[in-house]
Order: structure tokens, then C-alpha cells, then sequence
């Protein structure tokens, strides 16, 4: 925030606004940002069953697509993929999935019935059936688990094992164990409708999601896994994030650095007084939207959470900004070569056939008296600086519109042409290149707006878990979808 109003892309009614401006009813406050969507499963949003009748959807919800455009997610979210691909403008999504769970939601397309499938939900009396495959070999017989869960930092969504917690129940059984995989698929039957209920109940049981990056991830939980649950004594211990290795800078080289001119402490000295941290920059925002008292273990787990996610989007939801003075932005101290400024590409037939245009019109005008004039105006515009070749007029547009001709439905082979006039060449600007770094990138690549790094797709089974939606049972019927790929026998896993 401090960062958005020092750099000037907030503005209040058009003004570049400062920490210091006081807002008043009626202001309008906008902000540039840029943002990098994150990637997403190519697999497509599928239509499992539409009652045009009763008004609701049924859908199959690839896993990494969120349910709403939240965070750095707009586009690739599933509401608006409903409204651009499928023309649903308005679908209420009374039972929601997590970003990277897949599998089946009913989504009722009037307010009347999605009030009647919400109470159903809020009362219990949805019956759901979920597919997973979790570590190691679960036991063989049914398995209840009824730990209240807590969520103790919603920035990063994390749940836990907690006394205060929400009452949650969770009935599993085992479908089959693969010691090729060393993975059990499971039947996991919620009674409750807790977030993360069916990911957290596994983790304290000891056998979390196989790819869960929150909940299996040893480098966040250690050795144990969150198996059990963890300790709970509070603590105040609070340590700040860390920022990836290649982009830790200090205050005199950080392109984002706040505080590069710190006022001097006493007079003749050249003190300088520490700058003055916010919550977030210090790890002390740990702990303020949760309902308890943090202990030691739960601050390191999120800390860490915090530090890998940070690392694994290097530092970009820092950098989701652009400067309203649209310079180069370079940030100064960084030593890789980074790519030139974005630019807009000009050419193709629009400006041949306007170059023809003038062309045609200086032949059939040519007298005396129009050189004259021409010898003026050149001579008058020499003592400033002449007008750019690429900048179009409203007389250029007018002509345009008239010696454009009209492009055919289907495209045809260009026929042979001698080559264009330098006239028209000078309309053909390169594409922005996006370069590579100089020494150790091996390959990686930066963004012409913002300079933030932009890594290769992902693989696609890191872009969801093994837990699926597979069955609702309510009112208006019992709804499934195919067993997803990964809960086949046989199925084998490439790490």
C-alpha cells in the first residue's frame, strides 16, 4: 500500500494521491496495477448436466482454477470462463472447491433456487463423496476422524488441528494401496463443510495428499508432517520474510526501496535514523487475523509458507505495479541485461495503403505553387524538431478509411510484390524481444512492462492435488463425474 502511493500509481480523482491525502465521500480512488495471471491445467471446464427447466448447472471443475477471480487470478477463474466460454452471465456457486481441487459443483443459475441448495449445504443434508490418494498405506478398515479444525492465517489459507476450533467430521475408506507409489486412494465422505477439512484431517492422521504443497511438504512442517497436530503454546516470536537470494538487495540498490533518504538522527553527526518497518515487512502481521494466540511452531510453518511461496513467484506480488510515468523501467542496481520497453508494432496493409495514398496524391499534385508552399513549410520547420514519420494525423485516418480495402473472410497467400519503399519500411517496428540473463538464467526470461522474471509452464501435475469431488446426492438428484486419472489401479506417478 505505502509502496503504491509513494511509486504514484493510486490517484484520487485524477491526482496522484500521498500517504498524507485525506480522503472524502464521494472520491474516486483508482490504481494501476499489472499483474501476471498464474498458469493453469489445460484441461476444460466440462458441462456435466444443464436443467434449463429448474434453472442450475453441473459442472467438472479442473484442479489449479480458483471459483473466483481472487488474488493475481481474473481471467483463468471459473466464473468468468463460465461467462466468456459458455455464456453464463450470472451463476451462483453455492458450494465452492478449492483452487486446486477438481471435480463436480451445481451451480443454480436464479436466486430462488440457489438460497434453497445453499440451506441444503448450511443444514447438512447434502451428501458428498470425494476421491483421494494420500502417503503411505491407510488402514484397511473405515476410519472417522472428528478433529475441530482453525484457520490461523487467512492470507495464505492455512488450517490446523485446533481445541477451539470448528467441529468437523470426516469418514474414510480405503479403495486401494499401490506400493509402486507408495500412495493409498481413499473414499472420504465430509459430514462437515470446513475449509481444507478433508486436506487437514489426513495431514493429522499421518497420511497427507501426496502433491498437497501446503499440507506434505516437509520443508514447511518437518519431519512429522503435522501428524498429530502441533504444539500450541503461544508465542511472540516473530521473523521477517525473506526474499529469494537473487533479489536481496539493501536500501541504496532496491528498486522498490522506500526509504533509500533516511532523515539524520542528530545534528552534524551522519546518523541516520533505521526506517520505519510496516507489520508485514517485519512478520509481526503473523498472528492479527488469528482467533488464538500463536505458538513458536505454527509462526515458523506459516513463516516458511510465506517465504516458499514468496520464492516460487520470485518476489512478483511485490512488483504488481506499474508507474504512471511510463519511462523505462529499469530498476537500477540489477545487473542482468533486461529487455527493452514494450512497442506497439505498426505496418502491414493499413499503412502500405496509406503510403500509396500520398504517393498517389504528389503526382497528381505537382505545381509550382505547391513547391513553394512545400519550400515554406520546410523551411519554417526547420528551426524545430520535424514531426515523427510514425505519428498518424486525422487526415492521415480520413484517407485510410477510404484506401484501406476491405480484408476478405478467408485469408489468401500474399501475391509476389517488389519490396516496399524505405516511406513504408519506416512503419514496420520490430517485436519487443524478450531477453535472456546474461549468466546464470539458463533461459530465463523477463517481462518488457515490469522486469519480472517468467518461468516456464509448469508441469501439470503440479498445478493440482489428488482430491476430487466425485459425488453430490441432494434435492434436485444425485450428480457424479468420472474417476479422475490418478485414483486408477496401475496409475503411475512421475515425480
Amino acid at each position: 500500500q505505502r509502496y503504491a502511493l509513494e511509486s504514484g500509481v493510486t490517484t484520487i480523482n485524477g491526482k496522484i494521491a500521498k500517504p498524507e491525502t485525506i480522503i472524502r465521500n464521494g472520491d474516486r480512488i483508482e490504481n494501476i496495477s499489472h499483474r501476471h495471471e498464474p498458469p493453469v491445467t489445460s484441461t476444460p471446464v466440462r458441462i456435466v448436466h444443464h436443467d434449463k427447466e429448474r434453472g442450475f448447472i453441473v459442472i467438472d471443475k479442473p484442479g489449479s482454477i480458483p471459483v473466483h477471480a481472487t488474488g493475481r487470478y481474473f481471467r483463468n477463474s471459473l466464473v468468468e470462463i463460465l461467462k466468456n466460454d459458455f455464456g453464463f452471465d450470472k451463476a451462483y456457486t453455492v458450494n465452492r472447491l478449492d483452487r486446486l481441487t477438481s471435480g463436480l459443483m451445481i451451480l443454480p443459475l436464479n436466486a430462488t433456487l440457489a438460497n434453497t441448495v445453499t440451506q441444503e449445504f448450511v443444514n447438512g443434508r447434502v451428501r458428498k463423496e470425494y476421491i483421494a490418494r494420500c502417503n503411505g498405506k491407510f488402514p484397511e478398515e473405515e476410519v472417522v476422524c472428528e478433529e475441530p479444525l482453525l484457520t490461523v492465517d487467512r492470507q495464505m489459507g492455512l488450517n490446523i488441528a485446533h481445541p477451539e476450533g470448528k467441529h468437523a467430521k470426516t469418514i474414510f475408506k480405503r479403495i486401494r494401496y499401490d506400493e509402486n507409489t507408495d500412495t493409498s486412494v481413499l473414499h472420504c465422505r465430509p459430514m462437515t463443510g470446513r475449509s481444507h477439512q478433508i486436506r487437514v484431517h489426513l495431514q493429522y492422521l499421518g497420511h497427507p495428499i501426496a502433491n498437497d504443497p501446503i499440507y506434505a511438504d516437509p520443508r514447511i512442517w518437518g519431519e512429522k508432517l503435522g501428524h498429530g497436530g502441533i504444539d500450541l503454546t503461544p508465542s511472540e516470536d516473530r521473523t521477517a520474510p525473506q526474499a529469494p537470494v537473487h533479489l536481496q538487495f539493501d536500501n541504496s540498490t532496491n528498486p522498490e526501496s522506500l526509504h533509500k533518504e533516511s532523515s539524520t538522527v542528530g545534528e552534524g553527526n551522519g546518523e541516520t535514523a533505521p526506517p520505519k518497518l510496516l507489520p508485514r515487512e517485519t512478520g509481526h502481521d503473523i498472528g492479527m487475523g488469528s482467533p488464538v494466540p500463536l505458538s513458536a511452531e505454527a509462526v515458523g510453518i506459516i513463516t516458511r509458507l510465506r517465504n516458499m511461496k514468496d520464492e516460487a513467484e520470485d518476489w512478483g506480488r511485490w512488483r504488481d505495479v506499474v508507474f504512471r510515468a511510463k519511462g523505462k523501467l529499469a530498476p537500477h542496481g540489477y545487473s542482468i541485461p533486461l529487455p527493452p520497453q514494450n512497442q506497439r508494432k505498426r505496418g502491414g496493409p493499413a499503412f502500405e495503403a496509406l503510403e500509396l495514398a500520398k504517393q498517389a496524391e504528389t503526382a497528381q499534385v505537382n505545381t509550382p505553387a505547391d513547391s513553394g508552399v512545400s519550400a515554406s513549410a520546410s523551411a519554417q520547420g526547420s528551426d524545430s524538431e520535424p514531426p515523427s514519420e510514425n505519428q498518424l494525423t486525422l487526415e492521415d485516418i480520413a484517407k485510410l478509411s477510404i484506401a484501406t480495402p476491405p480484408i476478405p473472410e478467408s485469408p489468401a497467400p500474399p501475391p509476389e510484390s517488389p519490396a516496399p519503399s524505405k516511406s513504408a519500411q519506416a512503419f514496420a517496428v520490430s517485436e519487443p524481444v524478450i531477453t535472456e540473463a546474461a549468466s546464470g538464467g539458463e533461459g530465463m526470461r523477463y517481462c518488457p512492462e515490469c522486469f519480472v522474471p517468467l518461468h516456464p509452464d509448469p508441469k501439470p501435475e503440479s498445478l493440482y492435488i489428488f482430491l476430487h469431488a466425485l459425488r453430490y446426492t441432494t434435492s434436485l438428484g444425485c450428480f457424479e463425474t468420472e474417476m479422475p486419472e490418478w485414483a486408477a489401479e496401475g496409475w503411475e506417478w512421475v515425480r
